[in-house]
């Protein structure tokens, strides 16, 4: 099973689930994103929105390949960029953060760790750049029957999964955040799942040149 982690581009972008590839929730405000669903096609606004934010911000997004299948993805930037999440009731994001608007991972590939190893890039990708921490608005009821907005919003128990902590609780959309310092201490934890899963197979490569793990039980 070999495992890789690449960022979002404008031709990646075509390996997003469909409906993900479809969706404006976040990019749009609500009331834009209404109209684009209306116009009939808001791939185009998606488009347009991943080529506008890598040409001024930069890298938005990560997904990751297992045996060169799409398995999930993340994407990110500034709050500013995600006219979205000021109609959250726990914003507005802190000043420091880079949001981290959604998190899918494909049923089937579900529990195998995918996760972590999604924002283990993203917490990479954004120390480089010198930002301090990603924040997330997390949904509390996630799966609820009825919800339309189910899949836009992350469950904030994933977020709580991978490191996040709660910075302002709402018994729906809680703010999230992790310090980045404490994303990169997951070095060691990182590599040794990745051996636990790939067996013999080296995890160099699949997220950046190793050392051998120093630590040998995972967070």
């Amino acid at each position: 099973m070999s495992r890789r982690l690449v960022s979002l581009t404008l031709d990646t972008l075509e390996d997003l689930p469909r409906p993900c590839r479809q969706c404006v929730y976040w990019e749009l405000d609500p009331v834009a994103a209404e109209r684009a669903c209306a116009a009939g096609d808001p791939g185009l606004e998606k488009e347009a929105w991943v080529s506008q934010t890598l040409l001024e911000w930069g890298s938005c997004g990560k997904l990751a390949y297992v045996d060169g299948m799409p398995a999930g993805f993340v994407m990110y930037a500034p709050p500013a960029y995600v006219p979205r999440a000021m109609a959250f009731p726990t914003s507005p994001v802190s000043a420091d953060a880079a949001l981290l608007t959604t998190a899918h991972i494909v049923t089937a590939f579900a529990g195998g760790g995918l996760g972590r190893m999604l924002v283990q890039g993203v917490a990479r990708d954004l120390t480089k750049r010198g930002i301090k921490a990603i924040e997330a608005f997390g949904d509390a009821k996630f799966g609820d029957a009825g919800d339309g907005e189910a899949g836009c919003v992350a469950p904030a128990d994933y977020y709580l999964s991978v490191g996040f902590k709660t910075v302002r609780p709402h018994p729906r959309y809680p703010r999230l955040r992790l310090e980045l310092r404490t994303a990169m201490s997951w070095k060691s934890d990182v590599e040794y799942a990745l051996e636990k899963l790939l067996g013999s197979m080296s995890p160099e490569g699949l997220l950046r040149p190793v050392r051998p793990a120093t630590r040998s039980i995972p967070g």
